[in-house]
């Protein structure tokens, strides 16, 4: 077996390589099971709940998760870059950190309670607020995935993480079909992260103590708080989308924007399983920066075969799942659906750049990235969601994720001189336009919307199998590969 700077063993012989290859694979299975599941119980939950019921949890899902970001960003990703040679002793200073931080969002959250019934002029946010907080000391509780995570060991840590999509399923969709209305999403929520959390504690690799370092701290400080303040941008712009949309569109428009979000989501899914399973092994070879642009180029064209075509058919099929699967209440989504479909495809380009930065220790770029971003909110985003409703919000958007892409080519270029845009966003694309034509051919024939979407699937299929056969067989390869005596 070889070691990389006691990082993680590569059991056999295995390479680096091999060792991802196999990570990425349990992990785009693990998310993309678990999200499938997740996409499921929000359509199974949109036939129990009205677009007004959906709205009012999508309220609180969207102002709490925008605020919760604050507290998930910088100290699992500092843990994972540190090269300490005490493990045991650096996992329980983290763990520390986590817990103190926990500790302070429990009283932001509490107090903000109030701030967000009274803002959306919302009484029921109260009650679902303050219920909603039980989840925090579970989140804390979970921090022993990030030693399964830093080591690499992907199935221990999905299989605990997996308990949470399971349960919350379970719970959230029996308790929909009785009648609970939007309670049924938070207790399902809340059974699914302490089922978690309690699974994390039983099989942590180090014991819980809680050692408080000052140094450790000021090391933590100054990697995360750029990566706190981006957050903190990105909740200024959820925030004010829901607000906005709340106050001149009503509670059922967030619900519109609430379902739009959650789908286009499940298009950065196997994105995450990429970055996830590249990122500790990138922190381990940081230097070696023709290695990492190796990794970069070849996980986006990797991910860009499922995240292109899926944007892509989003657009296309948007008013067929409405007509055909989540209901007819749901028609003003339909145009939503469509242009975050499309932007999300575009989207995909180079969308783990951040990565490479953070475990090289520099956070400052998505600090940047993040003050544009605020910025052509509050100039085109906002004053479009205003006056032209959700048709502007999906304009405004367009122009958001131009801007996002321009500002992350610069830093890009900045790591990866070599690297060009051009031929290789057209690469990415060139797969769904066959595919989309396809459709477009059949649906005026009349041929209806499931052969419509087979032969998209099939098209894209043949078309991606063609443009991108030596990088799929290079990495089938690393998945069929023997162990190797190379490191």
């Amino acid at each position: 077996m070889t070691s990389h700077r006691g990082r993680f063993t590569l059991r056999g012989g295995r390479t680096l390589r091999q060792h991802a290859a196999r990570g990425t694979a349990v992990n785009a299975a693990f998310l993309v099971g678990v999200n499938t599941l997740t996409l499921l119980r929000g359509f199974v939950v949109a036939i129990f709940l009205s677009r007004s019921e959906l709205g009012l949890w999508g309220v609180l899902a969207i102002s709490w998760g925008t605020v919760l970001v604050l507290k998930q960003v910088g100290i699992s990703d500092k843990y994972i870059q540190q090269d300490e040679e005490d493990q045991e002793l650096a996992f329980q200073k983290a763990f520390t950190l986590e817990v103190l931080f926990t500790g302070f969002f429990v009283v932001v959250m509490a107090v903000m309670v109030p701030v967000f019934a009274i803002a959306y002029g919302l009484p029921e946010l109260y009650a679902l607020g303050f219920v909603s907080l039980l989840s925090l000391p579970a989140q804390a509780l979970t921090a022993p995935l990030w030693v399964y995570y830093r080591r690499m060991e992907f199935v221990k840590q999905r299989t605990l993480q997996s308990v949470d999509p399971v349960v919350t399923f379970v719970v959230t969709v029996g308790l929909a079909a009785a009648g609970a209305g939007y309670w049924s999403i938070l207790v399902g929520g809340l059974f699914g992260v302490w089922a978690t959390a309690l699974m994390a504690v039983r099989y942590s690799p180090f014991p819980l103590k809680l050692r408080f370092d000052r140094v450790t701290a000021r090391d933590y400080v100054q990697f995360s708080w750029p990566l706190v303040l981006a957050a903190g941008s990105g909740m200024v712009v959820a925030f004010g989308t829901v607000f906005a949309a709340e106050a001149t569109l009503g509670v059922a428009a967030v619900g519109v924007i609430t379902l739009a979000s959650s789908i286009t989501q499940y298009a950065d899914r196997v994105d995450q399983a990429v970055t996830q399973t590249m990122y500790p092994a990138i922190a381990a070879v940081k230097e070696r920066t023709e290695v990492l642009f190796e990794s970069f180029v070849k996980s986006n064209r990797l991910a860009l075969m499922w995240g292109a075509p899926f944007g892509i058919a989003l657009t296309l099929f948007a008013d067929d799942l409405v007509t055909h699967v989540i209901g007819e209440e749901w028609r003003p989504a339909v145009g939503l659906l469509q242009a975050f479909g499309a932007l999300a495809a575009i989207n995909h380009v180079a969308f783990n750049w951040s990565a490479f930065y953070r475990a090289r220790g520099d956070t400052k770029p998505a600090l940047v990235l993040s003050a544009v971003n605020l910025v052509v909110f509050g100039a085109v985003v906002l004053p479009a969601l205003l006056t032209y409703g959700l048709d502007g919000l999906a304009a405004g958007m367009a122009v958001l994720v131009f801007a996002s892409m321009s500002v992350r080519m610069v830093y890009v270029r900045r790591l990866f001189p070599s690297f060009s845009l051009a031929p290789y966003f057209v690469r990415a694309m060139a797969p769904t336009v066959p595919a989309a034509l396809a459709v477009l051919g059949l649906r005026s024939a009349g041929a209806g919307a499931l052969p419509e979407l087979l032969a998209f699937v099939a098209v894209c299929v043949a078309a991606t199998w063609a443009l991108e056969r030596p990088l799929l067989r290079e990495a089938v390869g690393y998945l069929r590969a023997r162990p190797s005596a190379a490191a």
